[in-house]
């Protein structure tokens, strides 16, 4: 919070599309099968491709109109994966020449990701073959397998999109087969089955796995009592719909090009019994979140007994990192805040409590430096946490990390976190807009991970820029078409409309830019909720369950004669 450094625009994957006629077709007069696959590869195969998981640039790759780059993320695996985004009179078709060797079958495969995706083979000698995909939130394998002529050294692969259509990714590109004599690398092999399988964190109605990483694996698929789950890219995952009070058996598994490994011993873990109340339902409907400065950087000072009565969630900022990885301490600026004692503190958390309002610790911050990187951070950061709720009667935790996020690891934090406080527990989270743009961003990974346990997303719109909204179009920030078209990408990437607020500045000095007034704020709503007061873009449809509106802060909202909250806090509980 209190951040004055703008972002730069960040891409987003268009969302889906209905090709017009004649690429429906193109599409149904392609024989596209995936049948007769190759199964695990022979040992004395190789991977001919080369640079097929784009580490070294584009190198060996050649991209229609200069259609391709390389990008850090979304990765399948590695470091690095291809972009690439068709034009009007260009389908972003990225190829390669291969050795390979005559008389010879060749498994081709590539991850894709993104809009729609094409993955081929020409040349062969024998019957060119292609395969695709429509738009995909996350990564998908394309594969199929292609026979050599009698004569044939080489053939040319490729993978493209489709014209004017979204971008797509690809990553971990693989030719499969005997050697043709070029730079191939040893085939996969199926990796080893995973170890040290736990389930650290459980609620009444979910429960978080954990394990080891396998060398080798590109992915992990989850069991439970014998039936596949889940399929997940990293080391955790949680697996939700689950009946209170009941136990289940879990194993995992690894995978990658050439197959899926044996299940990892079982796990048994019983979800916790079923809340009775006090489940985060005692907030209203619609919500008003206001961050409390425990510090004096020129704002109106306050006491939380001072904080306005329109806010229903108050989030006291910040608490602050500690020498042990993942912990965080908070400590009252007595000093700061004209004598106001630790004593009085509790007792305005118990009056606000008292009065139906949550108070929840505040993690981070525009400088915070809290790294929850690891299993011993998680628990370090879920301890920690808990600590500071049994200490001063926080009713849960707010992230607002501004300095990197690992998904994996924060998800494992909260559900630790979650099992300690039981379904009473608060959860908030405050990213900046370029970290909701995707859903392959940490933060947004983070959200969804975590969507059986979460209270609300208050993403900052403001010191920002211009962000792509989910129509795929540029929109400056401080109007309503910046409100609206950017939240409509976390009400469409998976969060349910309850979980979704917009965070604003309360006044022109609580932010380096992006201050609208509580007018611009009230119409985004209602365009979201009711579809009217809405600017030029107009979503496709309503969210009348939309949770409300957050603001940075109420002592700015306070220095400015309460404005802010005297106006949008009556128009969110106003909302039905």
């Amino acid at each position: 919070m209190d951040r004055v450094s703008p972002m730069p625009p960040h891409p987003l994957r268009r969302r889906g599309r209905t090709l017009a006629g004649a690429l429906a077709a193109v599409l149904s007069a392609s024989a596209l099968s995936l049948t007769g696959l190759a199964g695990q590869a022979a040992a004395a195969d190789v991977d001919n491709a080369a640079n097929g998981g784009y580490e070294s640039g584009l190198t060996g790759w050649t991209c229609s109109a200069g259609s391709g780059t390389t990008v850090s993320s979304p990765v399948h695996g590695g470091s690095a994966a291809l972009r690439a985004t068709p034009g009007g009179q260009d389908n972003a078709r990225c190829s390669q020449t291969v050795r390979v060797a005559p008389n010879s079958t060749y498994t081709l495969s590539a991850w894709v990701q993104g809009g729609y995706a094409y993955l081929g083979a020409t040349g062969t000698g024998t019957t060119d073959v292609s395969t695709w995909t429509p738009d995909s939130s996350s990564w998908k394998q394309l594969r199929t397998t292609f026979t050599t002529g009698a004569n044939t050294t080489s053939v040319t692969v490729y993978t493209h999109g489709w014209y004017g259509q979204a971008a797509y990714f690809a990553d971990d590109l693989s030719v499969v087969g005997p050697s043709g004599g070029g730079t191939g690398t040893p085939a996969p092999t199926v990796p080893s089955a995973p170890a040290g399988l736990t389930a650290p964190a459980r609620t009444s109605t979910s429960i978080s796995l954990a394990w080891n990483a396998v060398s080798g694996a590109t992915g992990y698929n989850v069991y439970r009592d014998g039936t596949k789950v889940q399929a997940v890219t990293g080391t955790s995952a949680t697996v939700t719909g689950l009946t209170a009070s009941t136990s289940y058996s879990f194993q995992v598994t690894a995978t990658n090009a050439a197959g899926e490994s044996a299940k990892s011993a079982a796990v048994t873990a019983t979800t916790s019994s079923a809340g009775t109340g006090g489940d985060g339902t005692a907030l209203p409907k619609h919500a008003v979140t206001g961050y409390w400065q425990n510090f004096n950087n020129g704002a109106a000072v306050q006491k939380l007994s001072d904080v306005q009565s329109q806010y229903d969630i108050i989030a006291v900022a910040f608490a602050d990192a500690t020498s042990t990885p993942g912990a965080v301490s908070f400590t009252l600026d007595s000093a700061g805040l004209n004598g106001y004692t630790v004593d009085q503190f509790k007792a305005d958390i118990k009056a606000k409590q008292a009065a139906g309002k949550k108070v929840i610790i505040s993690v981070g911050g525009e400088k915070g430096t809290v790294a929850v990187n690891s299993s011993a951070s998680a628990t370090a950061f879920a301890d920690s946490v808990y600590s500071l709720i049994r200490t001063y009667g926080f009713d849960g935790v707010d992230i607002d990390l501004e300095n990197g996020l690992n998904s994996t690891y924060m998800s494992q934090a909260l559900r630790t976190l979650s099992a300690k406080v039981g379904p009473s527990l608060v959860i908030t989270m405050a990213p900046q807009t370029i970290d909701m743009q995707s859903t392959s961003n940490e933060y947004f990974k983070t959200a969804l991970n975590i969507k059986d346990i979460l209270t609300v997303v208050n993403m900052q719109y403001y010191n920002s820029g211009s962000m792509l909204g989910c129509d795929g179009k540029v929109y400056s920030q401080g109007s309503v078409d910046f409100l609206t078209a950017l939240a409509c990408i976390q009400l469409e990437g998976g969060l349910a409309p309850s979980q979704v607020g917009l965070g604003l500045p309360a006044s022109t000095r609580g932010a380096g830019s992006g201050y609208v007034s509580p007018t611009i704020v009230n119409n985004a709503l209602d365009c979201l909720t009711k579809g009217t007061n809405c600017g030029s873009f107009k979503p496709s449809r309503t969210y009348p369950d939309l949770r409300g509106a957050m603001t940075w802060s109420t002592n700015w909202d306070a220095t400015a004669g309460n404005a802010w909250s005297n106006a949008v806090g009556p128009h969110v509980h106003g909302l039905g």
